[in-house]
């Protein structure tokens, strides 16, 4: 595959859900497991579309929650590739909350995933930020990727000491 050079824009997801009773936990807002299996489909079809390969979520590196989404809310998420390496694709995502009895729009929620592409032989195209918004978060991607990277070898350390037998084994 050849390298290209893609707008953040180009590589835009949108999705809309309307919060029904059967996404609520016992709180009442929308269950945090049911909002991030959204969440991971919408930011994968970003990260495909600089992609155009088979791709695997690697990880969820930071998700903020800012405000709940209640019944009778829906919420919106707007995904974006940010930054691409050799093989993995960094993905921006803001999750916005609508009050549909108002229309009165919040922020509900921020994230970035991390996307990895497993063919060694695709080429990963670039980002090119076009708004405030996309040269702000832009900006902050290679600080963002080392600080991955940096997690991923202590992560790695971490889990060469955990034991894979049940606790009653010797």
């Amino acid at each position: 595959m050849s390298s290209q050079i893609l707008t953040c824009r180009q590589t835009l997801a949108v999705t809309s859900h309307r919060v029904l009773a059967s996404d609520l936990n016992e709180h009442g807002t929308v269950y945090g497991g049911r909002l991030l299996e959204i969440l991971d489909g919408t930011a994968s079809i970003s990260a495909s579309r600089i992609g155009r390969a088979s791709l695997v979520t690697a990880s969820l590196d930071e998700l903020n929650f800012v405000l709940p989404f209640k019944l009778d809310d829906s919420f919106c998420i707007e995904t974006y590739v940010t930054g691409t390496g050799t093989r993995s694709i960094e993905v921006f995502a803001k999750i916005i909350g609508e009050h549909l009895n108002t229309g009165e729009r919040y922020l509900g929620a921020t994230a970035f995933l991390t996307f990895v592409v497993p063919d060694k032989g695709v080429t990963l195209g670039q980002i090119t930020p076009v708004s405030e918004e996309e040269q702000y978060i832009c900006a902050g991607y290679p600080k963002r990727r080392q600080a991955r990277m940096l997690a991923y070898q202590q992560q790695k350390a971490f889990q060469a000491q955990l034991s894979l037998k049940h606790p009653w084994e010797n």
